[in-house]
Order: structure tokens, then C-alpha cells, then sequence
């Protein structure tokens, strides 16, 4: 017997009766969801904690270029995670694997706030966030499956534009747990240590919510449930599990459209780190604004995504019946609209470039979203993990480099006018790869008959 660093994928029982299977159904699913909802919440607290510690290690004599370099590690360690690890989840029980991953990132940062000399050096700072980066790639995959097993193709766009509401809801929960913790234990450290101890509770949250899929509580497949098949439905590739090599090389590298939606993914990247990571500095740079209302334009752009997010995933499921890539075009087309507007607006018009800073928000984190569920319904459901993680490498290594690094250094030698060249140009880049996608989306999804139980 092979030696194996997370759990199997979990057994499948004997399938209940037709009257239990009717009566708890949706009730798993419930669970379920709210457990990757909850679980997958709790990965921010201990991704995004150390920034809130970065004033107090200043006082320790670090630089912020010096500090962001070592803030570099978590996002490097993650793009590349997220791909390998996603392979993994593949193969192994979701309930665990995002529970063991949310643990093992929680006990590095609170390592980091207990241990003295974790921050010390920003050599050992580097080391610790890329460690905990490569475990936080554990969060998403799992997620995924779970996505991928209990939701058929007609509801995915839904059901993850909700679950997508979890990077809101976490992100908005980590900055008033480093504050508690502050508090409670008079350190500083505290605001590293403390939103670990938190993550842990809501690690075990998981543990007993999440069930790895249908199956393995004795139910039938979600497509024989919802008698929703897509026409490349097959159970014997869909419900069978596969070897790392086959998911590799049968189903992900030598998945032709998965690599257009995964290039397509890296410019929608840039076009969302491109815009917020700089709107601070634009705008009050190129269009007068004070360092207060460009704080508050700012926070807007991520306040409007989450409507956008959640009407992008069903109309994607309710009006175009499963199908992703016409709306991602639909959006980042608005997108590239409301950059024109927000780029060439007169400095003087401080509500159009709100309004247009609030559409791009609006419209960028529909594509974001949507590109990780169009991934899952390229690939057999077995594959689904490392299907997404393909994307999301393409996604924080390429575009995030891009939007952050090679943004920057235009802005530096050519001006404003270029990077949004660039990101206006980036739209129409990722137009062009999705809608390779168009005509092989509507061959492969499931009948138009209504959705049954």
C-alpha cells in the first residue's frame, strides 16, 4: 500500500433509499456549501494578517520596499500552489484536504506571532509567508470539487458566485481580528498570532460540515439527481478517480480551450490588479484627488464587485443555460467601456470617475470568477482542482506580475496614458481567447430540459 500525505478520496456507500434520498438531499448540500463557504472565509484571516502588522514592523526598522518584498513571497508561492496542490486535491478527500491546508497556514502565522525571531529578518519573513503562501493554495481546489461533485453544470455559475462572496467576507473579518487581537493580549503579535487561533476553529467548522462528495453519504451523482447530464457526460470518466499523471496529461495540458481560458485568465488579472492596485496613486495624481477620496473611490471598486459577481454567475446559469464564455465576453466588454470612461474623464469630474471606477469593480470580478467555473466544466470532475489551478497560475503569477511590476515601471517611463493602453488592450486580449471557447461550450452542455429531483 502507497504511502499518501492526505486522505483518499472518500468511499462511496450503498445508495439510500429513493424516499431518504429525496428528503436529504438538499440538506447535505447546505452543509456542505456552508462549510466551504465558512472554511474557505478563514483562509483570509491568515493570508491577509500580515499586512495589518507591517506599521508596527516599520518601527522595527524595516523599509516598505523591504517589508513588500517579503509580502511578495505569499502571492509566488501561491500562484504555483494553488496548480500542484490543486493536482492533490484532485486525489484526495476534499473534507481534509481544506481543513488540514486552513491549519497548517493558521499554525505558520501563528509561528510567526509566537516564535521571537520570526521576525527578525525579512530572509526569515520571506521563508514563513512562502510557506504559508503554498498552504493557503490548499483552500481553493478543495472548493472546488466540492463545487464540481455536489452542483451540476447549471448551477455552478450560481452557486460559486455565492461561495465567491467568501473572499469578501473574510477579507472584510481579518482586519477586525487583528484589532481584537491587539487588544486582547496588549501585542502586537497578536495581530499575527491571533487570527490563526480563529482560522483553527473555523478549520474544525469545516472538518464537520463538508462531505467530500454525493457518494460518499450514499447519494446518487448531482447529474443523475438534478437529471442534468452534460452531452460529454460519461460515468465512467466522471465518477471515476484518476492518477496525477493522467489528470496532467489527459485532461488538463492536453485540454486545448482550458489553455485559452487560463491566458485569457491572466489578463483579466491584470486588468483587475491593474486598476486598484494603482487607483490610489492615479487618482490623485492625474485627476486631483485628495489621499482621502482616493481611499474611499478605491474601497468602492471592491464593495461593487460582490453584486457583480453574484449577477454574472446567474445569468450565466439562468440565461445562458450553463454556458460561461458569452458572459465573460458580455463583461469585460462593459469593462473596457468603463476604463475608457474612468481613463479620459476630465480630472474635473470627480462622479464620473467614481462611477466608472465603481462599473469596472462591478463588471472584472464576474470574469475572475467565472473563468475558475469554466475551468471545472472543461475536465471531468475528477480533475476539477487542477483544471482551476492551471488558471489561477496564469492568473497571480502572470497577471499580478504584470499589473504590479511591469505597470509600474511604465508608468515610470512613458506615463498614465500607456498602462491604460495596456489594460485597455488587455480587455479585448481576453475577449479574443474566451471566444475560442464559444462554439465547444455549446456542445458540451447538458440538454435543455428543466432541471429535475
Amino acid at each position: 500500500m502507497s504511502f499518501r500525505l492526505f486522505p483518499a478520496p472518500a468511499a462511496h456507500k450503498p445508495l439510500l433509499s429513493p424516499e431518504k434520498i429525496k428528503s436529504i438531499y438538499s440538506k447535505e448540500r447546505i452543509k456542505v456549501f456552508i462549510g466551504i463557504f465558512l472554511g474557505y472565509a478563514a483562509y483570509y484571516f491568515v493570508r491577509k494578517n500580515f499586512s495589518f502588522a507591517i506599521p508596527e514592523l516599520q518601527k522595527l526598522g524595516f523599509s516598505k520596499g523591504e517589508l513588500g518584498l517579503a509580502a511578495s513571497a505569499l502571492s509566488i508561492a501561491y500562484g504555483f500552489s494553488k496548480f500542484l496542490m490543486g493536482n492533490i486535491s484532485d486525489r484526495s478527500n476534499a473534507r481534509y484536504f481544506l481543513s488540514i491546508g486552513l491549519v497548517l497556514s493558521a499554525f505558520t502565522m501563528i509561528f510567526m506571532g509566537l516564535v521571537p525571531f520570526a521576525t527578525s529578518s525579512i530572509a526569515i519573513m520571506f521563508g514563513l509567508l512562502f510557506i504559508n503562501g503554498w498552504f493557503q493554495g490548499m483552500g481553493w481546489p478543495p472548493c472546488g470539487r466540492v463545487v464540481a461533485h455536489w452542483y451540476s453544470v447549471r448551477e455552478r455559475g450560481t452557486a460559486m458566485s455565492v461561495w465567491n462572496l467568501a473572499h469578501n467576507l473574510g477579507g472584510f473579518l481579518v482586519g477586525p481580528l487583528t484589532v481584537l487581537g491587539f487588544e486582547l493580549f496588549a501585542d502586537w503579535h497578536g495581530k499575527l498570532y491571533f487570527p490563526g487561533m480563529v482560522a483553527i476553529l473555523f478549520a474544525l467548522v469545516a472538518l464537520l460540515l463538508v462531505r467530500d462528495t454525493p457518494q460518499s453519504v450514499g447519494l446518487p451523482p448531482i447529474e443523475e439527481y438534478n437529471n442534468d447530464y452534460p452531452k460529454s457526460y460519461d460515468a465512467k470518466t466522471q465518477e471515476q478517480e484518476f492518477s496525477a499523471k493522467e489528470i496532467f496529461l489527459k485532461y488538463v495540458f492536453n485540454n486545448r480551450l482550458l489553455w485559452y481560458i487560463a491566458i485569457a485568465n491572466a489578463f483579466v488579472y491584470l486588468v483587475r490588479n491593474g486598476i486598484i492596485n494603482w487607483a490610489p496613486t492615479f487618482l490623485q495624481e492625474a485627476k486631483n484627488y485628495t489621499q482621502s477620496e482616493a481611499a474611499w473611490a478605491s474601497s468602492g471598486y471592491e464593495l461593487a464587485a460582490i453584486p457583480g459577481t453574484l449577477l454574472c454567475g446567474i445569468i450565466s446559469d439562468k440565461v445562458f443555460k450553463g454556458r460561461r464564455a458569452p458572459v465573460t465576453i458580455i463583461y469585460m466588454a462593459m469593462t473596457l467601456i468603463a476604463v475608457l470612461v474612468y481613463w479620459k474623464s476630465p480630472e474635473s469630474n470627480h462622479l464620473v470617475q467614481n462611477t466608472s471606477l465603481l462599473a469596472i469593480g462591478f463588471f472584472i470580478y464576474g470574469p475572475v470568477m467565472l473563468i475558475g467555473v469554466q475551468a471545472i466544466d472543461l475536465v471531468p470532475k475528477k480533475a476539477a482542482g487542477t483544471a482551476a489551478g492551471l488558471t489561477g497560475l496564469f492568473g497571480y503569477f502572470i497577471g499580478d506580475l504584470l499589473a504590479n511590476a511591469a505597470l509600474g515601471r511604465l508608468v515610470d517611463k512613458q506615463g498614465w496614458d500607456a498602462s491604460f493602453m495596456v489594460i485597455a488592450i488587455s480587455c479585448l486580449v481576453a475577449i479574443f481567447f474566451t471566444s475560442f471557447t464559444w462554439n465547444r461550450e455549446k456542445k458540451n452542455l447538458a440538454n435543455l430540459t428543466p432541471l429535475s429531483h
